[in-house]
């Protein structure tokens, strides 16, 4: 970031001379300003015209712009507008040097765009003040706005470290709950991966092609590790249980959507414009609704559901069929892929297994990458 001894240079013009570009039809008034603006230090461009200045100005941009009024082809006035309507040298001042002194003319000058005037006949020493004046604030300017953008990074990355904490943070939070019931210690990784690739895959199906940009990936992606946090008020003798549920057990099983959506909420009181807690809310609650409307908890359908469940469902499930249970084996890929392809239209949305159908062998990559099927065979993994 640049120091107050960097402004306080930019004032007093520490860093002048620059470089000034003058227009004027008339070759003396051009040899006059090269002399009182060279004097000083000054990079002086010279033009009698202005289609060439703008053309010139476009290549190599001065830091001030000196016009005459009246010249042909095009007057200063046409000219201060067109360079004011280019991105490039729009913030560049202009100063006007004319010998027209009604006051209309005056303001003309200012409102196409000009910062000052000075009448003809002049004095050496009033343009070279004029001149420094502009330059200097014209150096200040850009000081600040060097350092206005460098204090946005640095906000932007302050504000990054704090997100990434918060995300820390949860992401414990969810890992404390997986440890419970997960003999692999590696399930929400692995949904984050599948999370990832299907909301990419998305992106060819035009029906989703909104959805599936980066900042909505990005949110699926950190926010698919919450959807089971509310695991962690489940009791160990349900949670874990080898065999069968009792409809007793499977209700307060059940719950775990609700638990996990209700301190999600929590959370976005706090911050109730993070659009990664909002949908971490959603997954936490409908990863277990069904296309059909056989889940839970609302029994909702198809595309009430909200897109980042349905894409947590197929992840999840895979997952989930997967991986070695205390009440289950592994299942190879395969099989695990007809399980889910079968389930289109009834447990998932058909455009998202539509997606998943192109993407299981990286699906199977991922799956192998991350060791996750101990006591299996290489080609049951296969």
């Amino acid at each position: 970031m640049k120091t107050m001894d960097s402004f306080a240079a930019a004032r007093a013009g520490a860093d002048i001379p620059g470089a000034v570009m003058v227009v004027d039809d008339n070759p003396t008034n051009l040899k006059l300003m090269e002399e009182i603006l060279g004097s000083r230090g000054y990079k002086v461009y010279s033009f009698p015209r202005g289609r060439m200045a703008l053309a010139a100005a476009r290549e190599q941009p001065p830091d001030l712009f000196l016009l005459d009024i009246n010249m042909p082809e095009m007057t200063g006035f046409e000219l201060c507008s067109q360079l004011k309507s280019t991105a490039l040298l729009s913030e560049i001042p202009v100063i006007f040097l004319s010998a027209m002194v009604a006051l209309e003319d005056r303001l003309q000058a200012f409102r196409s765009g000009g910062v000052d005037y000075i009448s003809k006949p002049f004095q050496f020493e009033e343009v070279q003040a004029r001149v420094d004046a502009h330059v200097r604030l014209r150096r200040l300017q850009l000081a600040m706005e060097a350092d206005n953008c460098r204090l946005e990074e640095l906000v932007r990355i302050q504000v990054k470290k704090t997100a990434d904490a918060q995300m820390a943070t949860l992401f414990a939070i969810a890992k404390l709950a997986e440890t419970r019931d997960d003999e692999t210690g590696r399930h929400l990784e692995r949904v984050q991966t599948f999370c990832g690739l299907l909301a990419v895959g998305l992106d060819n199906y035009p029906k989703y092609k909104t959805a599936a940009q980066s900042a909505w990936i990005r949110n699926i992606f950190h926010s698919s590790p919450l959807h089971d946090i509310g695991k962690v008020a489940i009791p160990d003798r349900i949670l874990l249980k080898p065999g069968r549920l009792t409809p007793e057990e499977f209700a307060i099983m059940k719950t775990h959507t609700a638990i996990g959506s209700q301190t999600l909420a929590v959370v976005q009181d706090k911050y109730p414009d993070n659009e990664f807690i909002a949908m971490g809310i959603d997954a936490a609650r409908s990863h277990h609704e069904r296309w059909d409307a056989t889940g839970y908890p609302d029994g909702l359908a198809g595309e009430e559901i909200p897109l980042c469940a349905r894409i947590l469902a197929v992840a999840d499930s895979y997952d989930a069929i997967r991986a070695k249970r205390c009440y289950k084996p592994a299942i190879p890929h395969d099989e695990a892929c007809a399980i889910i392809l079968e389930d289109s239209g009834k447990h998932f949305d058909p455009v998202v297994i539509a997606a998943f159908s192109e993407l299981k062998d990286a699906f199977r990559d991922v799956w192998n990458r991350m060791d996750i099927v101990p006591n299996v065979t290489a080609a049951s993994a296969n």
